[in-house]
């Protein structure tokens, strides 16, 4: 009764503690006395050990108190206001657990009695369930969407359900790993790591076959099979990790690697492998699917580009079933899959249509295989014809037989066979018509025996291959060659390939020059077989050689002894070529003109005249001829005159330039020496001009100083008055050293080489020497402006004396004729034109012309109109050489008034 008093006591509120070791029956669960406002007075029951002591420590706490704060908000009000409630209740446990209790709450007496039960497996039971409810509903989403998804977008979707994956069950790291077909190891198919993890895998990935070496029954943790497994572990980077298998009937066909991640308790080995599964089948199932896919495209793509196709007959309707890629390679995209086996065999040419209908009802009656080749019916204009390759078999045995084959375009093949056949008859025919002489010569225990001998050895050499067998083939050979025949055999035998020339004896005795050119063929083990060649006859090509020969030897001859300079040079002016002549002027070997360049001895003018003459050659006017000067080693300048011949390749494009020259030298000297001569002489015959040139400001001089010394003596001088007649005579002066310095420069061997020069300068020399004489003598000069504007090249001083030349005979005739009529008024006209090649000076008087008959001989040496004593004769003649040497012409013709003499020069 004690106990029931010590309750009773506390139900009165006479207890100032909860006392927690009352020596009371413990009923099951948690029962708790509470008074009117929900202080817990005692605590019985066998779940009193699991509350948290530091929650009973107080006297009388609120049940609130001991509860832990989400059930705590729950409890309002007093016990009164919870009855006929069931209350789910959740109490601070020992270290730090929560005790989940639900029960109901009923009066006791002054208070109320809370009963309570445990249901903390019950709870943890439903959560389990719920989450494997979870697992499995996203496991059959996950198989769901991998199974409808397009193939094009599988990746993506796969990729998307590992990254869920991994935030559900927070795994840094996750991968597919799928074994290789292939290679038969393990390959990444996709992964997903966290942004704060690294990435342990790559996508296509090769594991090798570690993971072979795995369990594939159940998942494998790796933090406990680190030191089994270190194969297995280096692919987590030794880390931890946790991998789950999946199995089809061919064994472990997937991996799902977990890294840096410990399988969760809550999550079972099956929830695993179901999820595991639920990614792999229909990943597998899918790409098993694409594979198949593939290979039919594959399929379909190979039939497309061969022409090819299956068929069935079905006899039963008479019908025949093509495939799609057949039905196109017939040209027959519109038809039907299944026709008449009549409309299919039309499609054949009727000249295998017979044949094949023929092997068809073998194939159908006796199950006889069928193969045929048959060519199509073509209604185009196309006379190629199209082949096909046509096989069947039987499939099966009785109800269950089948009739299929297929359809092959062979046409190529066909096609080249035909033209094989076709090559090889007119092989056969050219072989017998051919000059050529085909053999073939056996390998016999170390020797070459003739085995065979073309149809065009009879009419070649008049023997057949009897005549020409092992024994007999040398003695026809010519006895000065038979070396050369042994030494041809040898080599064939030593390198496979030989190319001799040698005389073998006709039937009649002569001797015919054989090109000879054989190979060796040999077997799989490089023993020689055969040799098989040709015999060429080459003898008029070997006499026609030798005559070449020679006469390339009388050639050399000719050009090494040759007097001339001969030589070969590229459009650089490079030397290929020199003959003696050419070295000695350049003071080498003939050996060292090779490389050497003709520019080395030019002046740059000269070169660049040179190198603009030649490349105006043309296949068309392959030829020129020019005058040009050279300063040889230690020597003064030389001009040569030559020749060049342009050599053209097939597309016009210079190739060489073939050079013939002399030496003119001498002869250039003599015409400088004569041209000079003649300056002399014209200097000569204007002295009577140029003393009246200097005379006449003499006179204006003296005139000046006698008019100044009057003035002088009358004592009337002015300043203006002195100033005027000084600068009289100052201009006077000028006037004659203007004529003296002229004739000093007139005067001077002319330049080594033409120079660009204005025709007006030498016109304005020639005015200048000549012009006051001329007026002074009563002939008028009608000169043209002379700026032509345009540059010539030569020498200024020797056109000036050309110009000086005609003006002077031009003088002496109208003089003469004025002599004989004082009443005749004489001019000479000057004038210029040019256009866009030429410039040309015309000099015209109206002394009555020249004498017809004359006109041809006027510029021949030495000839003259004038007296005896009066001309030298060579005036015209050195200015006909003189615009010669310029590239220019000098002619003359007879105008209305008298002669007309024109200067035609080129224009640069």
């Amino acid at each position: 009764m004690t106990s029931g008093d010590n309750l009773f006591g506390r139900l009165l509120g006479r207890s100032s503690a909860l006392t927690l070791d009352t020596p009371i029956a413990h009923p099951t669960g948690l029962q708790l006395q509470l008074d009117h406002q929900g202080h817990v007075l005692t605590v019985n029951g066998t779940l009193r050990s699991q509350l948290a002591a530091h929650a009973l420590g107080d006297a009388r706490p609120l049940l609130r108190e001991l509860l832990c704060a989400s059930s705590a908000l729950s409890i309002e009000g007093s016990p009164a206001d919870w009855q006929r409630q069931t209350l789910d209740l959740d109490f601070q446990g020992t270290a730090d657990m929560v005790l989940h209790t639900r029960g109901w709450i009923e009066p006791d007496g002054d208070g109320w009695s809370l009963r309570l039960l445990d249901v903390g497996d019950l709870l943890a039971g439903r959560q389990l369930a719920q989450q494997r409810d979870h697992n499995y509903v996203m496991a059959c989403q996950m198989s769901e969407q991998l199974r409808v998804c397009s193939l094009a977008r599988l990746p993506e979707v796969f990729s998307e359900h590992l990254r869920s994956l991994a935030q559900q069950w927070h795994i840094p790291c996750v991968a597919m790993a799928l074994l290789d077909e292939e290679d038969q190891g393990w390959r990444i198919y996709s992964q997903y790591a966290a942004h704060d993890a690294p990435a342990l895998w790559q996508t296509d990935q090769h594991l090798g076959i570690s993971l072979d070496s795995a369990n594939g029954n159940a998942p494998l943790s790796l933090a406990q099979g680190r030191s089994d497994n270190p194969p297995l572990h280096s692919i987590f980077g030794n880390t931890d990790g946790f991998l789950v298998p999946y199995r089809d009937s061919q064994g472990v066909a997937a991996w799902l690697l977990c890294g840096l991640y410990n399988s969760q308790p809550h999550t079972s080995d099956r929830d695993w492998l179901n999820l595991t599964a639920a990614l792999a089948a229909p990943l597998l199932s899918r790409l098993r699917e694409q594979r198949h896919h593939q290979q039919l495209e594959r399929v379909e793509a190979l039939q497309g580009l061969l022409g090819t196709g299956w068929w069935e007959l079905l006899p039963a309707t008479q019908q025949i079933q093509l495939a799609p890629q057949l039905l196109h390679s017939l040209g027959q995209e519109d038809g039907a899959t299944r026709q008449g086996l009549d409309a299919w065999l039309e499609l054949i040419h009727p000249a295998d249509r017979q044949e094949l209908n023929s092997r068809l009802q073998d194939l159908q009656a006796l199950g006889k295989p069928l193969l045929a080749s048959v060519r199509l019916q073509r209604s185009d204009t196309d006379h190629t014809p199209i082949w096909y390759r046509v096989q069947g078999q039987v499939l099966g045995a009785g109800d269950n037989r089948r009739w299929i084959g297929f359809m092959l375009d062979i046409s190529d093949i066909k096609n080249q066979q035909l033209q094989a056949a076709a090559a090889h008859a007119r092989l056969d025919n050219l072989i017998a018509s051919s000059p050529a002489v085909i053999y073939v010569q056996r390998y016999i225990n170390g020797a070459l025996h003739p085995a065979f001998f073309s149809d065009s050895l009879l009419p070649l050499l008049g023997w057949t291959l009897a005549d020409c067998d092992h024994t007999s083939l040398v003695s026809l050979i010519h006895p000065e060659d038979r070396d050369l025949y042994f030494e041809r055999t040898r080599q064939l035998l030593r390198e496979g390939t030989v190319r001799s020339r040698y005389r073998l004896r006709d039937k009649q005795g002569h001797y015919h020059w054989l090109l000879d050119e054989a190979k060796l063929l040999r077997d799989d083990l490089g023993l020689p077989v055969e040799a098989v060649g040709l015999w060429l006859d080459v003898t008029d090509a070997t006499l026609a050689a030798e005559h070449i020969r020679q006469s390339e030897e009388r050639y050399r001859i000719l050009v090494e002894d040759s007097p001339a300079m001969i030589c070969r040079y590229q459009p650089d002016l490079t030397l290929t070529f020199g003959n003696t002549p050419l070295a000695n002027y350049l003071e080498c070997m003939p050996s060292q003109l090779p490389g050497l360049n003709l520019g080395n001895w030019l002046s740059d003018e000269q070169r660049q005249a040179f190198v603009q003459r030649i490349s105006q050659l043309t296949a068309e006017f392959p030829v020129s001829t020019a005058e040009i000067s050279l300063q040889l080693p230690g020597r003064e300048h030389a001009w040569w005159v030559w020749s060049d011949r342009g050599v053209f390749d097939e597309h016009g494009a210079l190739v060489e330039v073939q050079a013939v020259g002399r030496d003119n030298t001498d002869v250039r000297r003599s015409q400088q020496q004569l041209t000079q001569s003649a300056k002399m002489a014209t200097l000569g015959e204007m002295a009577t001009g140029l003393a009246h040139e200097i005379n006449q400001p003499l006179n204006v001089m003296h005139m000046a100083v006698v008019n100044v010394l009057k003035r002088l003596s009358s004592g009337d001088v002015q300043i203006d008055y002195l100033t005027e007649k000084l600068q009289r005579i100052d201009a006077q002066v000028q006037r004659a050293a203007r004529v003296v310095d002229h004739m000093r420069v007139f005067g001077r061997r002319s330049e080594i080489e033409q120079q660009p020069f204005d025709p007006a300068q030498a016109l304005e020399g020639t005015l200048s020497l000549l012009g006051e004489g001329l007026r002074g003598k009563g002939v008028e000069m009608r000169i043209t402006p002379a700026d032509c504007g345009v540059q010539v090249n030569g020498y200024v001083d020797q056109l000036e004396q050309v110009l000086i030349n005609l003006m002077v005979n031009a003088r002496d005739a109208l003089l003469g004729k004025r002599g004989k009529d004082p009443q005749f008024r004489p001019w000479i006209a000057v004038h210029c034109e040019h256009d866009s090649r030429h410039v040309r000076i015309w000099v015209e008087d109206n002394g009555g012309g020249i004498d017809p008959r004359l006109l041809e001989r006027i510029f021949e040496p030495f000839f003259t109109t004038k007296p005896i004593g009066v001309g030298t004769g060579l005036g015209l003649s050195v200015s006909y050489g003189i615009v010669e040497n310029m590239g220019g012409r000098l002619s003359v013709a007879n105008g209305e008034e008298g002669a007309k003499f024109c200067i035609e020069l080129p224009v640069l």
